[in-house]
């Protein structure tokens, strides 16, 4: 009875004395104060957690590391812009060079065209058009991607500003004269950081 009695001591108001009297006995319900003490503790350090986490400051911008990251995918995304670019102007050249040439031959004659990997014999009136839609169709390629390269330099060219990004191998004077700028920002009250990042 004493060992039963120190097992259940934290019960408030009924002891279980089944296993002497073998009689039922109902306990009540546990409510928020009537919890195992172990399970208070851990639902107080949890309560703590979160209030802890909840009650931080606000968050902060982003790190030089996620500046200098974003801004060098923004890059990678305009060269990969020109170079397609630059490799359909020069199949805009190919198909301008063969058009011409096939402009001074008779229309009926042989050629042979490659398509998907394998020479296919035609006539010059049958190849003609088709290369002359091929190369509409090229141009039209060739402006839209001129279209988003503009408007990724347009905003390369605010991030930049927005976080004064400077890159390494630019003029010592230009470099006088933002470094110029930024302090006269920084003295006015303006919102950009005086050291900038500094990008390769």
């Amino acid at each position: 009875m004493n060992q039963t009695q120190g097992k259940y001591a934290w019960k408030s108001e009924r002891i279980c004395t089944q296993a002497i009297t073998g009689t039922a006995c109902t306990l009540p319900a546990r409510g928020p104060s009537q919890q195992h003490p172990s399970k208070m503790a851990a639902n107080s350090s949890s309560t703590g957690s979160k209030s802890s986490s909840g009650s931080g400051g606000k968050p902060s911008g982003p790190s030089a590391e996620q500046v200098v990251s974003t801004f060098q995918r923004m890059r990678q995304e305009q060269r990969g812009m020109a170079s397609k670019a630059a490799e359909l102007e020069m199949d805009i050249n190919e198909h301008s060079l063969v058009i011409d040439t096939l402009r001074e031959v008779d229309s009926s004659r042989k050629c042979f065209r490659l398509v998907g990997g394998v020479l296919v014999e035609r006539t010059v009136k049958e190849v003609l058009p088709a290369l002359e839609n091929n190369k509409e169709q090229i141009s039209k390629i060739i402006e839209g991607i001129n279209t988003k390269m503009q408007s990724k330099g347009r905003e390369l060219t605010e991030y930049r500003e927005r976080y004064n990004i400077r890159l390494v191998g630019e003029g010592e004077g230009e470099g006088q004269g933002q470094t110029g700028a930024s302090s006269g920002d920084s003295e006015g009250g303006g919102s950009k950081s005086g050291a900038g990042v500094l990008v390769s």
